[in-house]
């Protein structure tokens, strides 16, 4: 579904411009460096409206909280919730997540989020889920040893994919749960919650070594 436009989009970026990472490349390995007195990175893909950013940054003071959102209408309500909590450990990415080799370099990053993508239901585009193997080798790369992927989504049949995926691609999975219940939300799961929707969650964990797989095996 499309997001409605926000209004007076440009002026309301501009009053959040502070959490905003106009160059994330020129910090390409040296983030913690560039913001000091932090312990990890922690990267969100996909964050939308910044709930689940900002409740997790204001609960883990220690850690830089890097979230990508290549969505404008969604990105400057994220940036808003953050101003306005006065949150000093969060930096916004308007960028694609399949750039990611280009903001961080390997092994920088300790934990990714990934909460309720995109499912990309169509068997032709499952190049496009951020649980893909093309995209897991980008947040491999991205994270350190015994760094940690969470996965959260309500839809049943993209998870027992990813599920099946990751373990195929050599990460070690825990937590795994088709009926998760989380303190920290995003708006879409509060709104699942709501309705009784169940939530699927997995960890996966770098461990060992990546596992290729080609295009044709992954259809």
């Amino acid at each position: 579904m499309r997001m409605r436009r926000k209004p007076n989009l440009i002026p309301r970026l501009e009053r959040c411009a502070q959490v905003l990472e106009n160059s994330p490349e020129a910090l390409r390995g040296s983030w913690l460096d560039v913001y000091g007195g932090f312990a990890e990175v922690h990267l969100e893909l996909g964050c939308g409206k910044g709930r689940f950013t900002c409740d997790m940054a204001e609960a883990n003071p220690r850690m830089l909280f890097a979230a990508v959102e290549k969505v404008p209408d969604a990105l400057v309500v994220a940036m808003e919730r953050a101003c306005a909590r006065g949150l000093t450990n969060v930096r916004f990415l308007a960028k694609d997540a399949a750039d990611l080799a280009e903001y961080f370099a390997p092994g920088e990053v300790s934990r990714i989020y990934i909460n309720f993508p995109d499912p990309w239901p169509k068997k032709r585009q499952f190049k496009r889920r951020l649980t893909a193997p093309s995209f897991q080798k980008l947040c491999w790369d991205a994270l350190k040893p015994g760094g940690e992927i969470w996965f959260k989504t309500d839809n049943a049949p993209l998870f027992e994919w990813s599920l099946e995926q990751y373990g195929l691609c050599g990460w070690t999975l825990r937590e795994v749960s088709r009926d998760w219940r989380d303190k920290v939300m995003t708006d879409y799961e509060a709104k699942f919650r709501e309705q009784g929707v169940k939530i699927n969650r997995l960890v996966a964990v770098k461990d060992g070594e990546f596992v290729e797989r080609k295009a044709e095996e992954e259809e």
